[in-house]
């Protein structure tokens, strides 16, 4: 579990962003995902990966695609792969409250707070499970991703209690992913705690929306 804190970098990733239908949620969720067209999470991720460096990048697309069922990377075909993915997610997620946001060959997937877990639970709410299910799915038959796993809270409370809720919340996903059927190979979890915020937290519908898990899916490639 890692926190990271690089605001400008996440601020000229953000700017690049693209969204597309950037809320698919019922009438009762929608203000919520409105919010949530771009998380900052997936600039903090790329970030963190990016930092890695070469080396242990390659060492994880080799771990990846051992494990994967095709054995091979995407190749030249990334957008479209990417593309594939995007729009059979935004079909199995219709409905269901979490935003799908592409940025370049990068998938996003916000899910707020009011339908994950409980105020300061850990517990994965049982009406989401069968969402993160319909995830699962998606990413069985898209292997050749990263699957990384962001939780992200709100600033009330001790900058401490934040950033270790935030890491439970990513792994329960992350676990629940796993148990769907996600190899544990392609799962990584982060808790950036109150770091991250994209709304005013100041106000409660401000807090309402940086509390979030975020799954940022990235590519895998030969190099």
């Amino acid at each position: 579990m890692k926190k990271l804190i690089c605001p400008l970098l996440i601020a000229s990733l953000l700017g690049a962003c693209t969204t597309f239908d950037p809320y698919t949620g019922e009438a009762k969720t929608t203000n919520t995902a409105k919010g949530a067209g771009i998380g900052a999470g997936v600039a903090a991720v790329v970030a963190l990966i990016s930092s890695r460096g070469e080396d242990d990048a390659r060492k994880r697309n080799q771990r990846i695609l051992r494990a994967a069922a095709g054995g091979a990377a995407i190749g030249g075909g990334i957008g479209y792969y990417m593309d594939m993915q995007e729009a059979k997610l935004r079909k199995q997620l219709r409905d269901s409250g979490v935003s799908v946001v592409r940025d370049g060959n990068n998938i996003n997937l916000i899910m707020p707070g009011n339908i994950t877990f409980a105020t300061e639970s850990s517990y994965i709410d049982s009406e989401f499970i069968p969402v993160l299910s319909s995830v699962a799915l998606v990413l069985k038959e898209f292997d050749q991703t990263l699957v990384v796993v962001g939780g992200h809270t709100d600033s009330d409370g001790t900058a401490a209690y934040n950033q270790n809720l935030s890491e439970q919340r990513a792994t329960s996903v992350a676990r629940q992913l796993e148990a769907k059927g996600v190899i544990r190979e392609r799962l990584e979890t982060i808790g950036f705690g109150e770091t991250t915020p994209f709304a005013d937290n100041t106000n409660t519908a401000g807090k309402e929306l940086n509390r979030r898990v975020e799954i940022t899916l990235l590519p895998v490639t030969a190099g």
